[in-house]
């Protein structure tokens, strides 16, 4: 039995099929877009409308972009073109930025190689990376995938690919976040953490 009018059943349904949200929190998402005022609730839907075609991969970094033109951080003077950050998701140049700490540029390959999901090299952003890297001017490249199987198998494939440039591929170190403990980190984390130990 249906319990809502099928405009609002289709509007559930939507939110649903965003990440991470379930079917009580795509309807109350639903609801909430139904309480705005009309001017408001058009704006939202505008927003989404103008956003999808607004925005598309910088031709450099194939990070996130407005219009056909560079991202701005391509755009930025001050960036380090010689050292490239590889991540998966545009969303992962976000992280990275936050620390405030990087300087270089970024490569963003669309997603990671995962034969479970059909995903090979040929649907990310690979060949863009090569011609990178082999047009020169390039010292460093850092894979900063996801530590789990399926960002270490593209870490792993990407810097067999880079090797004959002879550029150096490096890989974030990753170990016991700040504030935990030792007894509770699982034998993977620890391995890491002394393999990223560094002098001090």
């Amino acid at each position: 039995m249906q319990y809502f009018p099928p405009a609002l059943e289709k509007l559930v349904e939507q939110f649903a099929r965003l990440p991470g949200i379930g079917r009580k929190s795509a309807q109350r998402l639903a609801f909430f877009v139904l309480s705005l005022p009309e001017g408001e609730a058009a704006e939202f839907a505008q927003a989404i409308v103008e956003a999808k075609s607004a925005i598309h991969c910088c031709p450099v970094c194939q990070n996130f972009s407005q219009g056909d033109g560079l991202c701005p951080i391509c755009q930025d003077p001050k960036r380090d073109e010689s050292v490239i950050c590889v991540v998966a998701d545009p969303k992962d140049v976000m992280a990275m930025e936050r620390s405030r700490e990087y300087a270089g540029v970024y490569h963003v390959l669309h997603g990671v190689i995962s034969p479970m999901n059909h995903v090979g090299p040929d649907e990310l952003r690979v060949k863009e990376l090569v011609a990178r890297v082999s047009a020169g001017g390039v010292r460093e490249v850092i894979m900063a995938t996801n530590p789990d199987t399926e960002g270490e198998a593209t870490a792993m494939y990407l810097s067999r690919l880079l090797k004959p440039f002879q550029v150096k591929v490096t890989r974030l170190a990753y170990g016991i976040p700040v504030g935990s403990h030792l007894e509770y980190a699982d034998d993977a984390t620890l391995l890491r953490a002394l393999e990223g130990r560094r002098e001090m």
